[in-house]
């Protein structure tokens, strides 16, 4: 789950937005994160590109907020091509220096590096797997494989997971970076591979609807 540092939440973890409707805590109400709660996190992707940006941000928000990689975000699509990974896989030490400089963005090294050397492997499981979207999402957990219940109590500790664990172990053995089994659980939170909104937010309902309809890549 994309979560900041602990802060006070209700027992339930629903918060009552400004507009009346019920939503997962972690949002906090503040304007940009409420949006990405409605409006993208949970809600299914089969996008290449979109996938790997996700992957990429997931691995540059390790140790920081979600919050402050998505207010650099629009910032990090300019510097990395828009995350074409094609393009991406064929940067070199003089764009690794540029990103270095680049304040819009984490500059940091590893990560960095991280992000280009797993472009080059996203170039080879395409060629692989056929797309990006159709190896993750053959990490998508069976329904009788998912919590009993949708509720704080069994959401809030959940930090990763069998699948979460096999997709990092498989992405490491391929030569991937910066992608361990809590990152690749909240990449599949993020991009819909799971839906972990809680019972009583408003938006659980209508993920589940596009889940239901969304043709799985295979």
């Amino acid at each position: 789950m994309d979560q900041d540092d602990e802060q006070q939440t209700p027992e339930d973890g629903i918060l009552i937005g400004a507009d009346g409707r019920p939503r997962c805590w972690w949002h906090g109400n503040l304007p940009d994160y409420l949006a990405y709660h409605d409006t993208e996190w949970g809600r299914p992707v089969a996008d290449d590109r979109r996938l790997f940006e996700k992957i990429c941000l997931e691995g540059f928000q390790s140790g920081l907020s979600w919050l402050t990689i998505l207010r650099k975000r629009e910032n990090f699509r300019a510097a990395f091509a828009g995350f074409d990974f094609e393009k991406v896989a064929r940067f070199g030490e003089a764009d690794v220096e540029r990103l270095l400089g680049d304040a819009g963005i984490i500059r940091h090294r590893g990560k960095i590096e991280a992000a280009i050397n797993n472009a080059a492997r996203a170039v080879e499981l395409v060629e692989e797997a056929g797309s990006l979207a159709a190896f993750v999402w053959s990490y998508e957990p069976a329904p009788e494989e998912r919590p009993a219940r949708f509720d704080k109590a069994s959401l809030g500790p959940l930090a990763k997971t069998a699948q979460s664990v096999a997709l990092a172990k498989d992405l490491k053995k391929r030569g991937w970076k910066f992608f361990g089994p809590t990152t690749a659980y909240a990449f599949m939170q993020s991009v819909g591979i799971v839906n972990d909104h809680l019972e009583s937010c408003w938006c659980r309902h209508e993920v589940e609807r596009q889940r239901a309809s969304f043709d799985k890549p295979a």
